[in-house]
């Protein structure tokens, strides 16, 4: 069977890229799709597979710039021949799902959530956007709408990466998903000996992932700067100066990090501060594996992974006041969340569920394709 997996671009290894290196394990001979990508930021399991571009790759600065060239993905997917495969994964954020696939080929949606920026965070982008990037969103995204919901009926089977997306899937593009959470590797990132242990005296809090506006770490940032508490900041982007500039001297700000490094970094943590709204949420899990708990607002994936009371706590509010808060009950609270049941929460969570899972959608989609044709 010829497998092709679409993904919308490929220029670090996050959560999404982390499915797809899931996927090519579970069929190692497919062949990737995607509008731009950066060879050098990609892990070895995913270079070991034929990844094909479209035209934007060959656009000036695209692996830097490729959010300017939204407007012209919809196009460059619908140029891609994927007549000769028997499957058709696709993974969604970005522009992914709408490429054009022969009426006997099954087409299976792997979402992470419909673009967040075309729908539920518009008016957050809109805000953080220049007068000249502002003019420019809507027009292109009044177009980007209307073709995002008409190509979303070129899907066979939706999969959702938690009941958030599933939620947004229906309300944006009427389509019904299974939820399959994606896999996280909960095993590279237990304790050495697998036992976790409790954090050493004077831990630092941690927060962790890109520093892009909607993440709020400045949320962290500033609670934590405000109260004296100290807090390791990893990650990087376009938020990073600012934040620098927020915070006081208990903060320290360690940049994107390698496995190993995020390993010990995790391990080192007194709890993981989760201040942003996400679709699923990866790094939740990953401290939980770990066997940290999680201080987490109460929207979105988290909602679905993190235990009030057991794994963690959540907070109602993305104020500081809130935040400092949580803390302070955490904090009186700190002794009753077990490293060990933490971690093994997190086990839910891996790998071996995702790959059974999301294969037995695959199967449905392929038994259903076939009863078409044998129809027919």
């Amino acid at each position: 069977m010829k497998v092709a997996i679409i993904h919308y671009w490929f220029v670090g290894m996050r959560g999404g890229e982390k499915v797809v290196e899931a996927l090519c394990r579970m069929y190692p001979r497919a062949d990737i799709f995607t509008h731009v990508v950066d060879r050098g930021r990609l892990s070895r399991t995913l270079l070991a597979h034929d990844i094909r571009t479209t035209f934007i790759q060959r656009l000036p600065g695209a692996v830097r710039h490729y959010k300017k060239y939204l407007p012209f993905m919809p196009l460059a997917l619908e140029q891609l021949d994927l007549r000769g495969y028997d499957l058709v994964i696709s993974s969604e954020s970005g522009p992914a799902k709408g490429v054009l696939t022969r009426a006997d080929t099954p087409h299976v949606c792997y979402c992470h959530s419909p673009m967040r920026y075309l729908w539920d965070f518009y008016q957050d982008y809109l805000e953080e956007a220049g007068w000249f990037v502002r003019g420019m969103m809507r027009p292109w995204f009044h177009y980007l709408r209307m073709w995002d919901a008409v190509s979303a009926m070129r899907v066979d089977r939706y999969v959702a990466n938690s009941r958030t997306v599933a939620a947004r899937i229906r309300k944006h593009w009427r389509r019904d998903a299974v939820v399959v959470t994606p896999p996280v590797d909960v095993d590279a990132l237990a304790p050495a000996g697998g036992v976790p242990t409790r954090p050493a005296d004077g831990a630092p809090y941690l927060c962790l992932g890109q520093l892009v506006g909607y993440k709020r770490a400045d949320l962290a940032v500033r609670a934590c700067t405000a109260t004296n508490r100290s807090l390791v900041v990893a990650g990087d982007g376009e938020m990073r100066r600012a934040l620098e500039a927020q915070a006081g001297h208990t903060v320290r700000f360690v940049g994107r990090l390698d496995d190993g490094a995020m390993r010990a970094v995790y391990a080192e943590s007194r709890a993981l501060l989760f201040p942003g709204e996400e679709d699923f949420g990866m790094v939740p899990v990953e401290a939980m594996a770990s066997g940290r708990p999680v201080i987490a607002y109460g929207r979105g994936g988290a909602l679905e992974t993190v235990v009030d009371g057991e794994t963690g706590l959540f907070f109602d509010t993305q104020s500081v006041d809130a935040l400092v808060a949580a803390l302070d009950r955490f904090e009186r609270e700190e002794r009753q969340f077990d490293p060990a049941h933490i971690a093994a929460h997190a086990r839910n969570f891996g790998e071996e569920r995702f790959r059974a899972e999301f294969g037995a959608v695959v199967d449905e989609a392929l038994r259903d394709m076939a009863g078409q044709v044998m129809g027919r």
